[in-house]
């Protein structure tokens, strides 16, 4: 699907990948004679803000991303992905729990204050810990239960990663009196390893940058959980390239200092510096001989904000049109996921539990993820499910005074749900519908079909009013 965009993409690349859907009978030949290694390891890697244009590997003509090309050539690129919200908390509640996030009563991005993941909720590293994982969170948590005084009394406050399943976490201790600042001032990833908690303890500063202490940190986890030989989960959560737009390392800025400048070279320096971390980390896993006993999974929480690329799609981050929610997804696993592929079908953030539950060998006993196991789809072995209507929702969200500390205007929400059931998708404010497109045959959702086409908006509108009163938890505040 999307063919004329799998042509650009291949025309602007600047790493050589088939877009032609793969031939899935060949693939399925091709591995139905591997077997899965028990309990293999899973490194899960989630950028902020990256948009679906921003990869040399999706098309980007402006960003130099090595490492994630050359992953995407050595595994499996998705063309659509798509992220559980156009904002970060969402999505991120949707990783954990492969639940829709207004299952959560949650629909826009949490602040540092009262706001949390209902301690109720059930998550991956949950599930892993029954088949004996090793879990680590490090970087952005954004779930609530990182400000100062959350740590310090925990038993009398609100959840944080280790409530939530983790074994182990480091993470920036998200309070206002740090991180507004740092946002306006525009030193997060300059001054971040001055404000770090580690397993419910804070710790001496660390002046590196903060993508590298995150890289730093993952990769001393995966040598000690490798050494203790337990299969280990790494949840590894970047803040780039997320504003505000900062200087990295050298080696990130050099390439781009005679042809960019001002927030256009930090946009692209950071996209780099992520692109070399993400590239340590697999070097990490060859080094060690493990890398065909571990999935990496590589996407982003939602699409891009000011600099950022959305590719030839509509839309870009808080903005229910595809580049909104449309996001790179990139699965690398030598030996299990076949090189070089490209998957066209629909997938989702709901699916990363079930997915990483069944690699697992983990039992769900009973709970109902809202996302399907995609392994078929990673190896080419077996028949997906049948995913039937998918459904986002999102509050409408204003401009906030450039509290990113950049000129650029502000996204903004326009609808506040959507509805789609395989080529059609349904734009709704507040559950009366708008828009609606056949996205396969206008996948730049320019030609709005909502009153040449009543039957299927009727019915998608009645499925997403059906949806719309489900039950969900209580305000998580």
């Amino acid at each position: 699907m999307i063919k004329k965009w799998c042509l650009l993409a291949s025309m602007a690349a600047t790493t050589s990948m088939s877009c032609a859907p793969a031939d899935k009978n060949t693939e399925a030949k091709k591995t139905a004679s591997v077997a899965l290694p028990n309990n293999p390891n899973i490194v899960f890697i989630l950028a902020d803000d990256l948009g679906y244009g921003d990869l040399g590997c999706y098309g980007s003509p402006r960003n130099l991303t090595p490492s994630l090309d050359k992953m995407a050539k050595e595994g499996m690129r998705f063309t659509q992905f798509y992220a559980g919200s156009a904002v970060c908390t969402p999505t991120r509640v949707s990783v954990l729990t492969g639940k829709y996030p207004l299952r959560f009563n949650v629909k826009s991005h949490f602040n540092d204050r009262e706001m949390y993941l209902q301690p109720e909720a059930k998550t991956i590293p949950q599930f892993l810990r029954k088949s004996g994982y090793i879990s680590k969170h490090v970087g952005k948590w954004h779930l609530g239960g990182l400000n100062e005084s959350h740590i310090l009394d925990r038993a009398n406050s609100m959840p944080g990663p280790i409530e939530h399943g983790f074994d182990h976490y480091l993470a920036m201790i998200e309070d206002p009196l740090y991180r507004r600042p740092a946002m306006l001032e525009r030193r997060l990833y300059k001054d971040a390893g001055k404000h770090l908690v580690r397993d419910e303890k804070i710790i001496p500063k660390d002046s590196a940058h903060w993508t590298d202490i995150k890289v730093n940190e993952s990769l001393a986890f995966i040598e000690e959980a490798n050494k203790k030989g337990k299969p280990f989960y790494l949840n590894l959560w970047f803040d780039a390239p997320h504003a505000p737009y900062e200087a990295t390392p050298e080696e990130s800025m050099s390439p781009f200092r005679k042809q960019a400048k001002g927030d256009d070279l930090l946009y692209r320096a950071m996209v780099k510096h992520l692109d070399r971390g993400v590239g340590r980390v697999l070097d990490k896993l060859k080094e060690l001989g493990i890398e065909k006993n571990t999935l990496v999974i590589f996407t982003s929480d939602n699409g891009p904000a000011y600099r950022g690329s959305a590719g030839p799609l509509k839309g870009r981050k808080r903005d229910f049109h595809e580049g909104g929610i449309r996001v790179p997804f990139i699965a690398y696993w030598p030996g299990i996921i076949e090189k070089n592929t490209t998957n066209d079908n629909l997938a989702h953030t709901n699916d990363l539990l079930p997915t990483f539950a069944k690699i697992a060998g983990t039992d769900l006993n009973g709970y109902a993820p809202d996302g399907i196991n995609i392994l078929p789809e990673l190896t080419g072995k077996g028949k997906t499910a049948e995913r039937g209507t998918v459904f986002w929702a999102i509050n409408l969200i204003k401009k906030n005074g450039n509290y990113y500390a950049t000129t650029d205007p502000d996204p903004e929400t326009k609808y506040t749900e959507i509805a789609r059931n395989g080529d059609w998708k349904l734009l709704a404010l507040n559950g009366e519908p708008k828009e609606l497109y056949n996205l396969k045959e206008d996948p730049y959702e320019r030609w709005n079909l909502i009153k040449s086409e009543p039957e299927i908006t009727q019915k998608l509108g009645d499925e997403l009013q059906k949806w719309l009163t489900e039950p969900r938890l209580a305000i998580p505040y």
